[in-house]
């Protein structure tokens, strides 16, 4: 990479840490349709992994395709913090001002990912059934469907874990989930959820890891001071049933913006890096993840999707990436 470019490259991830690492709401609500969704616009382009030297990628992990999001300002498209597939070729989305988002993978005849459509979009609501207003309350960044298609979302800064229903009918009123008790600093929360044996998979952003139910939660690994920049923000069971998929994040702009994918086991111990995005390649603010089985369940390899959250800053991007895992 020269020279110039790479200078470029500095200056717009220095102008991403001076915008701060929180969204605000979005002022303009779509008119909803008769099944609470609105159509949400927005369009793609495909990209690469960026300049030699900045993926990493395990032995057997290969990069599947990869798109932008490009949304007008003032769209609800923008600061999406964690994503899960429907199992019909669809997906669905949360983002930190309070949004559900819904929409199609389009894959190309070799099952690369090269677009999304038919994005549509839904307000998230509070327990009285109105439409969340305020970011406090609307900072949702974990989002899992259980094993009983229950769509479970987790908000930092007002900490809490809301079950919204099925998403084929999505309650008005949310009801709330046991989730850990921990002391979570205001805007490091409940950042990574999944689908957990029984219930659902807790991780903070600052650490320590949760496996919770109806009944409540327990403690998997204890929150510790962090020895280094990287923060957990997103997981996801492995569908073969082997433990999780997690995405852990390094946001120091401008020089040192990192995202990377690690096997999480039931202990909550984590495995060496199978993918890693750094500097002079294509990385951005990676927290949310989802996977699907390739072949037989549990014995063919894994599809995963990693999603970045642009915080609603021109300089940052929208990214969901496509990798394959043996």
């Amino acid at each position: 990479m020269n020279r110039r470019l790479y200078v470029a490259a500095l200056i717009s991830l220095a102008l991403a840490a001076c915008a701060g690492a929180a969204a605000t709401s979005h002022p303009w609500t779509p008119e909803a349709t008769a099944d609470g969704w609105s159509p949400a616009g927005g369009s793609t382009r495909q990209v690469s992994l960026g300049w030699p030297g900045g993926a990493r990628l395990a032995k057997g992990v290969r990069y599947a395709g990869g798109v932008q999001l490009v949304a007008a300002p003032v769209s609800s498209l923008h600061g999406l913090s964690d994503l899960k597939l429907t199992g019909d070729g669809g997906f669905v989305a949360v983002s930190d001002a309070g949004d559900l988002v819904r929409g199609r993978l389009e894959l190309d005849a070799e099952g690369r990912l090269v677009g999304l459509h038919d994005l549509r979009v839904r307000r998230l609501t509070l327990t009285d059934g109105e439409p969340i207003a305020e970011k406090r309350m609307g900072d949702a960044e974990g989002l899992a469907l259980t094993e009983d298609g229950e769509v479970l979302v987790s908000f930092e800064r007002e900490h809490r874990i809301w079950s919204y229903g099925r998403l084929d009918a999505l309650r008005a009123r949310p009801q709330p989930r046991p989730h850990p008790t921990a002391d979570f600093p205001l805007n490091e929360g409940m950042e990574a959820l999944a689908a957990a044996p029984g219930g659902w998979r807790v991780g903070g952003e600052g650490g320590g890891v949760w496996d919770c139910s109806t009944q409540g939660c327990r403690v998997v690994t204890r929150p510790s001071a962090p020895g280094d920049s990287w923060r957990l923000t997103a997981l996801e069971r492995d569908p073969r049933g082997d433990g999780w998929f997690a995405v852990e994040r390094s946001w120091r702009p401008p020089f040192d913006v990192r995202a990377r994918v690690r096997r999480m086991d039931a202990e909550g111990a984590l495995g060496p890096a199978l993918i890693e995005l750094k500097l002079p390649g294509l990385t951005d603010n990676f927290e949310g993840i989802a996977a699907e089985a390739m072949g037989q369940a549990e014995s063919g390899g894994v599809r995963l999707y990693i999603l970045s959250d642009d915080n609603a800053n021109p300089a940052q991007k929208t990214l969901l990436l496509a990798f394959d895992v043996d």
